[in-house]
């Protein structure tokens, strides 16, 4: 069973700010690309941000320039700082490995929900 634990959503005004936390299996983690990945009410699950081992990063148009990924490859940790934040930003935030693996619940973490209140 996978080791995905994320952390670190709320309750946020528009325009606020959040850093979110995600710990990873080594099994996970290791040279592997990570991504970002969140699922709004009624949506399905999408990638927003992706991170090389070596720290490259690629992020979709509508959280370009607002979002920064990041992670530590000695701790297995990877975090996403979400700035300027939206209504449509509201979502349950997840990590894993890229590409995603199958939407079973044994392969990802409880996820972590971010709430933008206008």
């Amino acid at each position: 069973q996978v080791q995905l634990v994320e952390s670190g959503g709320g309750l946020v005004q528009v325009g606020g700010s959040l850093t979110l936390s995600c710990a990873a299996s080594g099994s996970i983690f290791s040279r592997n690309v990570m991504g970002w990945y969140r699922q709004a009410p009624g949506k399905q699950r999408e990638v927003v941000a992706v991170m090389t081992s070596g720290g490259s990063g690629n992020y979709v148009d509508s959280v370009k320039g607002r979002f920064t990924m990041s992670r530590d490859n000695a701790k297995n940790m990877v975090y996403l700082k979400m700035n300027s934040l939206k209504p449509e930003d509201t979502a349950v935030y997840y990590c894993n490995k890229v590409p995603a693996p199958a939407p079973r619940p044994e392969y990802w973490g409880q996820g972590t929900q971010v709430t933008v209140s206008s």
